[in-house]
């Protein structure tokens, strides 16, 4: 238990240097978001850019940040544990190899055949005009996919090698690249910021991937590694890697499925619908980036070792911590996001030209998106475990179960209920919250047990300490909203972060005298921090 204890330390540490790196990263990501709208508002061509970048995006899911990444990751964490630096270093340049020969590929047939992959995100319900630039857009945008394809395998040495901070900043390199170029390029193109200046945005997306690679080499470096191209691809770790990836792009194409499908709807609902749901998705990201891809982050190369050790005992407590720690940080973030949606929205997008009604209808699918945030997190922590145990086609058949269920939640809450795009955010919320209760289910038949009660007393005095939360909230938006039109945009701001404040304080209260065992290894984390220093 002793060393059970120390890692969960580790973990938590880590995960404070990952939620901060990443929390640059999303906060440079919501900025890149708001200019973006301000510029276009939520309508046609911003559409239009969304789309063309959810193409290759989608595919970077499917291959790199999800697949590829848990894949290598996990063997190549077992392969330092085992073999050693060198063996592992082996192995690394031949899946670099690999990758940047078959993504490579991938890039040149999407941009051949882009026009075709437009009408089947769209379901050839957009104008030719609007199709036309969609088409224009994702040419452009498509090699983004083979460069954080790289970013995403470089990000894996590294934390395999425990180095997190470095990796998780990329992000914001990307974000950076972006913003600058793409507004700059886009300025030059069209002044106005008419369609023609799109294409400087995406040509702005393929700077930020550049950076977003390069940036992490001198990390790369200092950890030992130096890249030489390796084509003997008849080796034993990379029919590992491969073997592991079978499943997980299978599992990640059914997710990818359910975004083709949930942007067809989107596209089928007119001009607005992608726009407002694509931005309160990105609200929503901002604590899940934070929080869980963090705990994922940090968790996924000590479960690798736990489990390449056979030490079942130390893997459940890593991952069963890891959960309690989803739960602490996301279930907050949820209350906040769906009591505040509208001032928040309101504050950080409604400028230029994103008016009071583009507020109100992306704060509606906010809410919704908000209810799967907790699932959303956790799942971050628990699919890859699956992974690193060998049971490795239980995700691919609970992500294909989550195909059927989004269709017919889509059309139920969408048009036979007649929610909109509420309806679309709703059932994606339902379809998160099913997969984590399957998988959670699974890995506790797996695994013999995963500290179930202690899990459950931990989620009742999280939940207790959130509806204090919860009162805070109701509170502001009592005081506040009816009034909130007529407020200036700095009193917003004054208002709603010490809303936030007040509420932050009257949870972590309130969750520390009720003994929440996670808010004190985040205190003693500090303590000892505080100690050294």
């Amino acid at each position: 238990m002793a060393l059970a204890a120390g890692t969960q330390r580790i973990s938590t540490r880590a995960t404070g240097v990952v939620g901060v790196a990443i929390l640059c990263s999303r906060v440079l990501g919501l900025i890149r978001e708001v200019v973006f709208a301000g510029l276009f508002g939520a309508g046609k061509n911003l559409d239009a850019f969304l789309m063309a970048f959810r193409l290759p995006n989608l595919l970077r899911d499917l291959f790199a940040e999800g697949a590829l990444s848990t894949a290598f990751i996990t063997t190549f964490s077992k392969k330092i544990a085992i073999e050693g630096d060198q063996s592992a270093w082996r192995l690394a340049n031949k899946v670099a190899t690999l990758t940047a020969v078959f993504m490579s590929a991938v890039t040149v047939l999407g941009v051949v055949f882009a026009p075709q992959l437009v009408e089947l995100l769209t379901w050839g319900s957009w104008s030719p005009d609007k199709t036309a630039l969609t088409v224009l857009l994702t040419r452009i945008m498509w090699p983004f996919m083979l460069l954080v394809s790289l970013a995403a395998l470089v990000m894996g040495m590294l934390n395999a090698k425990h180095v997190f901070g470095p990796p998780a900043m990329a992000s914001s390199y990307f974000n950076l690249g972006s913003i600058i170029a793409g507004v700059g390029i886009g300025y030059w193109l069209d002044p106005h910021f008419g369609a023609r200046s799109l294409v400087g945005l995406a040509i702005g997306t393929l700077i930020g991937g550049a950076w977003q690679l390069l940036g992490q080499f001198p990390s790369l470096w200092k950890v030992g590694y130096k890249y030489r191209a390796d084509f003997h691809w008849r080796d034993e770790g990379v029919r590992t890697v491969l073997t592991l990836m079978g499943p997980a792009v299978i599992a990640a194409s059914a997710v990818q499925v359910n975004v083709l499908i949930n942007s067809g709807f989107a596209a089928s609902l007119g001009n607005g619908p992608v726009s407002w749901l694509n931005i309160a998705f990105r609200l929503m990201q901002l604590p899940l980036g934070i929080f869980g891809v963090a705990i994922g982050t940090v968790t996924l190369p000590l479960v690798s070792k736990s489990a390449a050790r056979g030490d079942t005992a130390e893997f459940r407590t890593i991952l069963a911590h890891g959960m309690r720690l989803a739960f602490l940080l996301t279930i907050p973030s949820a209350i906040g996001l769906a009591m505040l949606a509208s001032p928040i929205v309101s504050v950080i997008y409604q400028h230029g030209r994103f008016t009071a009604e583009m507020t109100r209808q992306t704060a509606g699918a906010l809410q919704f998106y908000a209810i799967g945030l907790v699932s959303y997190a956790v799942l971050k922590v628990v699919t890859p475990a699956f992974y690193a145990i060998g049971k490795r086609n239980t995700p691919m058949v609970v992500s294909f179960l989550a195909i059927g269920a989004n269709l017919f939640l889509n059309w139920l809450f969408t048009f036979r209920l007649r929610w909109g795009h509420r309806g679309l955010a709703f059932s994606t919320s339902l379809v998160a919250t099913i997969n984590f209760l399957l998988l959670y289910a699974l890995m506790r038949r797996h695994t013999g047990r995963l500290e179930t009660r202690q899990m459950l007393l931990a989620l009742a005095k999280i939940c207790l300490a959130g509806a204090l939360l919860a009162l805070v909230c109701w509170a502001a938006n009592y005081w506040w909203l009816d009034a909130w039109a007529d407020i200036r945009f700095f009193q917003k701001l004054g208002i709603l972060l010490g809303t936030i404040a007040v509420g932050a304080a009257a949870f972590f209260g309130a969750s520390f005298l009720l003994r929440v065992s996670e808010v004190l290894d985040i205190i003693d984390v500090f303590r000892r921090k505080f100690r050294t220093d």
